[in-house]
């Protein structure tokens, strides 16, 4: 690992950090029964339809396709006209309409080729009588292309439905299933481990003596994971020994996509993570200029995987798993788009900025006209403040340079909750 440690701006060190990764090879999924692996995956290739949508004109709603000719004298009084036959969705028949000739027909049905718009059941005596009596009388005329859908009028055959780099939402899935996408080109999620160590912690639960601390990185790391889309592949509780951590390196850093670590990374004597790491070409130490979360080992293991070790206070590791981690999980996966969009809040109150660096300060948002914040921590003490992060629904971005946030002052915010 090279041991420069000039401090560094966030945007470099995270550049460095995206110019090392490598995107997960794509996967051919089937549509059919492929829910589970598809959805959350991103698209590695631009999918277009294979047909038009709708495939055929259709009625939009329940009632009757006329030839709209035939209801011009509706509103000097009601005209009728005889009802041969019923279109159900589904149907494939294509009835010829006469003169004074009309068919039921259920929403989403093909419209007969002789029919050029549809009566709602609501503009027709059946809204009364019901749909049994071989005639109706339709009360309004009816333009031609009166609730129909034109075929193709959604989607042309061969027109892009989604492109790579958008991830499968529900809704995405249904289009492309009903374009007629049969295989999905695909990068699922990358195979996270997790490591901790530190020797303090113990098993939330279990009782503490002095210097002890209940162990919650892991359900911190594996939470953000699972809030991105991915599961932890493997959680690794690991002693504080350099020949352990080696070797669990050497193992998850074969096995797995990225290994994601807590604490350790310090310039300490007990600092284990940074010790084994300083063998590692491929692992960069950093001191970021940001508050909290300066000190940073990152890169690539020579096992294999991109390891990310992050300092072992909560709201660190957390703010570091924001800012760096998550980017490149998604860049991973070939995202569009791998950094979160940042809003604009006004501060509710004042607060301490880290004057030479950027702040990253966990906030608690307050709705009205405008998208107010607040800290949700104290800012002389963020790193640690596992407590009051518990509430905290984003971060403030607050600029090296800047001493202090004053009440009204505008702040640029990371939103992690609706």
């Amino acid at each position: 690992m090279s041991t420069g440690i000039q401090p560094v701006e966030l945007e470099v060190h995270r550049e460095r950090l995206l110019s090392q990764v490598v995107p997960l090879a794509p996967r051919q999924i089937e549509v059919a029964g492929g829910f589970a692996a598809l959805h959350g995956a991103v698209l590695a290739e631009d999918v277009c339809s294979t047909h038009p949508l709708p495939l055929w004109d259709n009625s939009a709603m329940d009632g009757y396709a006329v030839r709209s000719v035939d209801t011009a004298a509706a509103p000097v009084a009601p005209v009728a006209l005889d009802v041969i036959g019923e279109v159900p969705a589904g149907s494939g028949w294509d009835p010829k309409l006469e003169p004074g000739q009309c068919v039921k027909i259920m929403t989403g049905a093909p419209i007969p080729s002789d029919a050029d718009a549809v009566v709602r059941i609501e503009d027709t005596s059946a809204a009364v009588t019901g749909w049994d009596a071989d005639t109706v009388q339709i009360h309004v005329p009816v333009q031609p292309g009166k609730d129909l859908r034109r075929r193709g009028e959604d989607k042309a055959a061969g027109q892009p439905v989604a492109h790579a780099g958008e991830q499968l939402t529900a809704a995405r899935l249904s289009a492309l299933a009903a374009a007629g996408a049969s295989r999905l080109p695909v990068r699922t999620a990358p195979r996270v481990a997790v490591l901790i160590t530190g020797a303090e912690l113990l098993e939330p639960g279990t009782a503490l003596s002095r210097g002890q601390i209940p162990e919650t990185n892991s359900l911190l790391m594996a939470g953000l994971l699972a809030e991105s889309g991915i599961q932890a592949t493997t959680v690794v509780h690991c002693v504080d020994d350099t020949a352990a951590v080696r070797e669990q390196l050497e193992v998850l850093g074969s096995t797995h996509d990225v290994v994601l670590s807590t604490g350790g990374v310090g310039p300490g004597a007990y600092d284990v993570m940074r010790q084994v790491l300083d063998a590692e070409p491929g692992v960069q130490a950093a001191r970021v200029k940001i508050r909290p979360g300066q000190p940073q080992c990152a890169g690539r293991l020579q096992a294999g995987a991109m390891v990310f070790a992050l300092p072992g206070n909560p709201v660190s590791a957390a703010v570091s798993f924001e800012l760096f981690v998550r980017p490149c999980l998604r860049a991973m996966q070939g995202h569009r788009e791998v950094l979160r969009p940042t809003l604009r809040a006004i501060a509710a109150v004042g607060w301490k900025a880290a004057a030479g660096r950027l702040q990253v300060i966990p906030v608690v948002f307050e709705h009205g006209e405008q998208l107010r914040c607040a800290p949700a921590v104290q800012a002389s003490s963020i790193s640690h403040s596992v407590g009051g992060f518990g509430a905290a629904e984003g971060y403030a971005l607050v600029p090296a340079g800047v001493d202090r946030v004053n009440p009204g002052d505008e702040v640029e915010v990371l939103r992690m909750v609706p």
